[in-house]
């Protein structure tokens, strides 16, 4: 055990000063740290994404590497939808709002489409949608009622709203 550490210590030591000389940078030292991602239940967050080990979807033994958006990535970018279809934007029209939104979105899906975000997206979709709901019932004294026959589903896409 005091010997897996040392050999650990000196393996981060080292690559510590490898990177420190060939890129000519100074790495913090509170910030940096070496996990071993075999291990059950590790992970790094890094540039918005979590990097870990999870077994197969199809429910397999062999384990892979899972890089899905990290949670205060997409804390964050549900704040900003908040931000966005909110009270305060409540004369607005609502195809300019979900314009606003679709930005938002594919900006958003763009930048995660890297790894596995598929749950990722499927969350960020029933919250906008969500919000868009929210937002149409609290818009106006009179209460607002769907067209004869559609879902929210269906009149959000006729609107022009995209689903990731």
């Amino acid at each position: 055990m005091v010997l897996a550490r040392y050999q650990g210590n000196r393996i981060r030591d080292f690559i510590e000063s490898k990177i420190e000389s060939w890129l000519d940078l100074e790495l913090n030292r509170d910030k940096t740290k070496v996990v071993d991602l075999l291990q059950p239940g590790s992970s790094v967050d890094f540039l918005g994404y979590t990097f870990r080990y999870d077994r197969s979807i199809k429910g397999g033994v062999r384990r892979y590497l899972n890089v899905i958006p990290s949670h205060k990535s997409m804390q964050a970018h549900r704040e900003s939808l908040r931000k966005t279809i909110n009270r305060r934007y409540h004369r607005v029209p609502v195809v300019h709002l979900i314009e606003t939104v679709n930005r938002k979105q594919r900006g958003w899906a763009n930048y995660f489409s890297f790894g596995y975000p598929r749950q990722a997206k499927r969350k960020m979709n029933w919250y906008v949608q969500c919000r868009l709901i929210g937002h149409l019932r609290r818009r106006s004294q009179r209460p607002f009622r769907l067209p004869e026959g559609r879902s929210y589903h269906q009149y959000f896409k006729q609107l022009g709203l995209v689903y990731l």
